[in-house]
């Protein structure tokens, strides 16, 4: 289910997702368990005592799919939070230095150090509320206090500085969603709020130059290009879907006492049953319509449907309430079954294609990553 808007993410963090953001003091894992959890627990087969109609996991499922481990600190000693993974070993992400006086933006690579991309004083209270990357290009908006945001962008192969693409951004709205920034047709989209119940679709050339607006009543968020999805602060969700190139609309089939999420290819339903939440997939027009999962069981990320392949969804069962962490879980659309990805995992994000989780304690963590799209 989708979070509502942000206007920028907390400077210390990237924006998270919108699922219970469970806080790292309850976490009691070792880092012994972080590795096994989220590392060799992946490549190792299920242990004796565990049910065979339990998960397999996405080792054995998955085995040549590309995985990875980030350190919660960058080389220098300044923690990092990734906000966009390039591929499984490569991220770009922000630094806090350990004195509290800079937030950076980082490339960080597969090998070798870092390369710095912004580094903004923390006195201006900055953040960096949406990254996106498309092939070469990196886009992100920088937030400066109460001001509208700025969207800046870097070329990550030729070694030139970032520029400064527009500051006439207007009211921009970020929904914790892989797209809130969209890259495409040689352009960088994002959504504005405006007077009267008004979505701007806001758009600028990467070359840079003047903004273009195009006016939408009704509260829309972007989703794959180029598509819109309304629905995104109502109770109900989404009901609509409209085109943006054709200006067609996709009527969202209806379902009571529900929350739906859509992306032009599926709409997540969740609903209370008298055994819990229960989680369905159906085309947006409510053909195929089939459940998921049921009980214990919750969403972990906004964006639906994941490489329109996978559902990402996390079973809050066993000592979950007691740890703060979930058993992370994708269900494979096209083979109707479910595959464990982590049994304890925490800080779920999934972005571009790419998915990732931490594991460990507040002080001694890790952060893995499994790119959907080596699957």
């Amino acid at each position: 289910m989708s979070s509502g808007p942000a206007r920028d993410a907390p400077h210390e963090e990237p924006p998270a997702p919108r699922t219970r953001n469970r806080s790292w003091a309850r976490t009691a894992l070792s880092l012994t368990a972080a590795l096994a959890a989220g590392g060799v627990l992946l490549l190792a087969p299920p242990s004796q005592g565990k049910s065979s109609s339990a998960p397999p996991s996405a080792g054995l499922v998955w085995p040549r799919a590309q995985r990875g481990s980030v350190p919660a600190d960058l080389p220098d000693g300044d923690p990092y939070t990734p906000a966009w993974f390039i591929d499984a070993r490569t991220s770009i992400g922000t630094a806090l230095s350990r004195d509290g006086a800079w937030l950076r933006l980082v490339l960080r690579p597969a090998d070798g150090p870092p390369r710095q991309l912004r580094r903004l004083p923390v006195r201006d209270d900055p953040s960096f509320a949406a990254v996106a990357v498309s092939g070469d290009v990196a886009v992100w908006a920088e937030g400066h206090g109460d001001r509208n945001p700025q969207l800046w962008t870097v070329n990550l192969r030729d070694g030139r500085p970032p520029r400064l693409l527009t500051a006439d951004t207007g009211d921009a709205r970020f929904y914790q969603s892989e797209y809130d920034l969209v890259v495409a047709d040689g352009r960088v989209r994002w959504v504005a709020a405006a007077d009267h119940d008004v979505t701007e679709v806001r758009s600028v050339a990467l070359t840079g130059g003047a903004v273009q607006v195009t006016a939408a009543a009704g509260t829309w968020q972007l989703s794959a290009w180029p598509w819109l999805v309304d629905g995104v602060t109502k109770a109900a969700g989404a009901t609509r879907l409209r085109n943006l190139v054709t200006g067609q609309e996709q009527a969202v089939s209806p379902s009571r006492r529900a929350v739906t999420n859509c992306s032009p290819r599926w709409c997540r339903v969740v609903s209370l049953t008298d055994d819990g939440p229960r989680i369905d997939l159906m085309r947006p027009d409510g053909t195929d319509r089939h459940k998921v999962a049921g009980g214990t069981v919750e969403t972990v990320v906004s964006d639906v449907g994941a490489l329109d392949r996978f559902e990402v969804y996390a079973s809050t069962g066993g000592n979950a309430d007691l740890t703060g962490n979930v058993q992370l879980l994708l269900y494979d659309i096209a083979g109707k079954r479910t595959v464990q990805v982590s049994p304890d995992a925490a800080n779920v994000v999934y972005r571009g294609g790419v998915l990732w989780w931490s594991t460990g304690t507040q002080d001694l963590f890790l952060r893995h990553s499994l790119d959907l799209r080596t699957i």
